[in-house]
């Protein structure tokens, strides 16, 4: 049975203008945060105070006036018809500046609380590392904007995953819930997710779009997700193995992770369930799904 402690169907964590927001109000949940909007033409949010931020256009385009010592800087994020046309501008914005969000479409702003301050940084869809991981049927595409090799950040790991119809990914499940010096690090995880039909069409409606995700339990504690997800809904990983996140036949899935934790390294070292970890080595001979990678040349 799902834990509604940890999944959220779109909108059942809406607050003051935003769609979804997940920050330290919900029991049991510290180190990351993450707000998602809807904006129509001429509205306006302010962003998150005492936090780092990464500003990531889902839909749409946006500008983020950012006030930082009192300095102010206007950035312009080009952004993509949706999150399966590859990657997109992002804002890195540091802690301690203040900031106006504005532009048409939808977003997403993660965050984790910090007083150590990085440069506010725009990344351009351009420069954004993509890389294509797994195999056959666990070909996914990553977009690593926010990962340590790309951003100089405080705390937070930020990346999305795009996953092709009827293909699995967040596989084979795994955990970094223990601190492992070299081997796994502490870090809990957001993920929010989008589906819709998949790339080149078909009857199905962005509406009925869905996917499916699974947690377990780890030592670390007692976790159970097992559930369909579309548009908007969220899952909390605080603990424990998760995995797999399936697209399923006729739809695209999508979804943004951010993760952050106690641990004094800024790094993602994760343990696969023993279980199932033979599963990358069938990955060595097989090709990557050859849809990937999903761009904006894409129909």
């Amino acid at each position: 049975m799902t834990e509604r402690r940890w999944f959220h169907p779109r909108g059942s964590l809406s607050r003051d203008g935003w769609e979804t927001v997940v920050d330290g109000s919900l029991a049991g949940w510290q180190h990351t945060g993450l707000r998602v909007a809807h904006l129509e033409a001429g509205d306006e949010l302010p962003l998150e105070a005492g936090a780092e931020q990464l500003v990531v256009p889902l839909a749409g385009s946006f500008s983020v006036r950012v006030e930082d010592d009192g300095a102010v800087t206007t950035h312009e994020l080009a952004g993509r018809p949706s999150v399966f046309h590859g990657p997109t501008d992002v804002l890195y914005v540091t802690a301690g500046a203040t900031a106006r969000l504005a532009g048409r479409g939808r977003v997403a702003v993660a965050s984790s609380p910090t007083e150590a301050r990085f440069p506010t940084r725009h990344i351009p869809a351009a420069e954004t590392p993509v890389e294509l991981r797994g195999a056959g049927a666990s070909s996914r595409q990553v977009h690593n904007f926010g990962t340590p090799h790309a951003l100089d950040a405080a705390r937070f790991i930020v990346c999305e995953v795009i996953t092709p119809s009827e293909n699995w990914s967040s596989y084979p499940p795994h955990k970094h819930d223990e601190r492992v010096p070299g081997a796994e690090t502490r870090l809990e995880e957001i993920y929010y997710f989008e589906a819709a039909p998949t790339r080149g069409g078909g009857p199905g409606s962005a509406e009925a779009a869905f996917g499916m995700f699974s947690t377990y339990s780890s030592p670390a504690g007692e976790i159970d997700i097992n559930a369909m997800v579309r548009t908007g809904d969220v899952a909390l990983v605080p603990y424990g193995y998760h995995g797999p996140a399936v697209a399923a036949p006729g739809y695209d899935l999508y979804y943004l992770n951010v993760m952050a934790g106690p641990d004094p390294e800024r790094a993602w070292l994760i343990s696969d369930d023993p279980a199932h970890a033979w599963v990358r080595d069938t990955w060595r001979d097989a090709r990557v799904d050859e849809r990937l990678p999903y761009g904006n040349e894409n129909p």
